[in-house]
């Protein structure tokens, strides 16, 4: 293996879809939910974390109607409805029944029309109610359905907090990368986790890492075994999740290698489609790798404010 290939434990990829079932019972959503029509079509699933409204739909632009969305209808659109005559009704349905969607919404604890009621049965789509009003709603679900639904991978490194920034050590088995975070939790900074590092993608370019619930705020020490850090130093040697700024990758001396001596290469690395910088750390005899990853982080906080 290459001094700059990560070994990745699984392959990037996202989780492709949530199924009515698990939306309607999650606590996590963080929404009170009832079924109150559909249940034949609980296994339907739900493939984009964007929520969107009927309204459109139902003044016949369907154009931009994604049924593997989560649909909402709430007063506005409920109002709409009402000031149609009962063909006009009929035909904004009637074009529902053409799109498999994958559930509708109602906000408020709102009367639904009978209409509603018939294309859910019909269509197979599951109708849930909810109490909040519909930007309380949208709000909630589409938090949790980017947070379910966001692409991530899991590599091995060590992710740390050092003075607020999220660090990532990467490098090759046995070159230090748990002993350099123990320096570094003995000078003050945060452990997130040892050795796997569950990255996700949040928007367009953050990655945020966290660890997995098995050995959590462990660290692994040749000679020492697998160590608690949260019971060793307090919880305030650890975190949870973390914004991901920099890496540093550390490599065996190579006396044959150039390596950067002024500072002025940039180099970066990429996971799911986002470029975090990463530099290039040697690992020799007599150099205080603890304290370079410190000084690096003090200097992206320096670059980061003249920028």
């Amino acid at each position: 293996m290459s001094p700059h290939q990560d070994l990745t434990v699984s392959p990037p990829g996202v989780s492709e879809s949530v199924s009515i079932s698990e939306f309607l019972t999650t606590p996590l959503l963080g929404l009170s939910l009832d079924l109150v029509e559909g249940r034949d079509g609980l296994q339907n699933e739900i493939r984009s974390p964007r929520v969107q409204k009927l309204g459109l739909a139902l003044a016949g632009v369907t154009g931009f109607l994604h049924p593997d969305r989560v649909q909402v209808v709430g007063g506005s659109e409920l109002s709409y409805l009402r000031g149609l005559d009962s063909e006009e009704r009929a035909a904004a349905f009637s074009r529902l029944k053409k799109y498999k969607i994958c559930c509708i919404v109602i906000t408020k604890e709102l009367e639904i029309p009978l209409e509603l009621l018939e294309v859910s049965a019909a269509g197979k789509t599951p109708l849930l109610r909810s109490s909040d009003i519909s930007s309380v709603s949208i709000a909630k679900m589409a938090n949790y359905l980017e947070k379910r639904l966001a692409p991530r991978m899991t590599i091995h490194g060590v992710l740390l907090q050092i003075f607020g920034l999220g660090v990532l050590i990467l490098g090759p088995s046995g070159i230090g990368k748990s002993e350099c975070a123990l320096e570094l939790i003995l000078k003050g900074h945060r452990l997130i986790t040892d050795d796997y590092v569950e990255l996700t993608k949040r928007g367009m370019d953050r990655l945020t890492g966290a660890g997995g619930k098995t050995f959590k705020h462990h660290i692994e020490l040749r000679g020492l075994g697998i160590i608690n850090i949260k019971e060793l130093f307090g919880i305030s040697a650890t975190g949870a999740a973390q914004n991901i700024d920099f890496a540093v990758r550390l490599e065996r001396w190579n006396p044959e290698a150039e390596y950067d001596r002024l500072g002025l290469d940039q180099s970066f690395i990429e996971y799911l489609g986002v470029s975090i910088p990463v530099i290039d750390m040697p690992v020799a005899p007599g150099r205080n790798i603890a304290t370079l990853v410190e000084v690096a982080a003090r200097l992206h906080l320096l670059r980061r404010k003249r920028e």
